[in-house]
């Protein structure tokens, strides 16, 4: 290992200790705030307590990070710019069809609280005003245009006199995304138990809320 890499090593086999040697500071920062973030909460830790965790004097952190509030937005920055990725590969520009591709699309959303708690957690639960952040507000706003193209895609197989303004739209089909990943599709210790998977009492949302506005499988 080269003297500008980073070494992990594990310790009594709990995760989150590391070592940290001559390595990239703001990704071990990352990487710490994530640990602390999955074990004890968006609001559970201090800018020393990150220093510590990745193994760094309690002034280190300064180099990069104003602040805890700056280390969060940037772990929450990544986080919706992943979030956007894995909504982008799911929605696939529509196809197969607009609404086989929704259902994808819900799905990808329900994964990613699953499967990143802790990114999860610091881009909607930390706290930290996007305007606060303009890389933060780009992130997240590219993520929810993401939803945004795809409810202008089912917009456009209602009947006219049914089809509700496409931010409202989006904005309806967010809500009921983020809901059921909040309450249902949690990896953590938030994680509410449900008769039926989350990813169908998601599509059965979706489809009642399109029913009502004159959709039809059909299409």
């Amino acid at each position: 290992m080269g003297p500008l890499q980073m070494s992990w090593s594990e310790d009594d086999g709990r995760r989150g200790r590391r070592g940290y040697h001559h390595g990239n500071l703001r990704e071990a920062l990352i990487r710490a705030a994530l640990d602390l973030i999955r074990d004890k909460g968006p609001a559970g830790f201090t800018f020393a307590d990150a220093a510590r965790a990745a193994g760094v004097s309690s002034a280190a952190p300064y180099r990069h990070f104003r602040d805890r509030d700056a280390l969060m937005a940037d772990v929450a920055r990544r986080g919706f710019e992943q979030f956007e990725a894995a909504l982008q590969r799911a929605w696939n520009k529509g196809k197969p069809d607009a609404y086989e591709a929704f259902r994808n699309l819900g799905r990808a959303y329900l994964a990613f609280a699953r499967e990143e708690p802790a990114y999860y957690s610091a881009m909607f639960e930390a706290g930290i005003p996007q305007d606060a952040d303009p890389a933060l507000r780009d992130a997240g706003d590219r993520a929810f245009a993401v939803l945004r193209e795809a409810s202008e895609a089912l917009r456009g197989l209602l009947p006219p006199a049914g089809r509700p303004p496409a931010l409202m739209m989006s904005l309806h089909i967010w809500a009921m995304a983020h809901g059921i990943a909040s309450l249902f599709a949690r990896a953590d210790g938030g994680r509410r138990k449900l008769p039926m998977s989350p990813e169908d009492l998601l599509e059965a949302g979706f489809l009642v809320y399109l029913q009502g506005l004159g959709f039809s499988k059909a299409h």
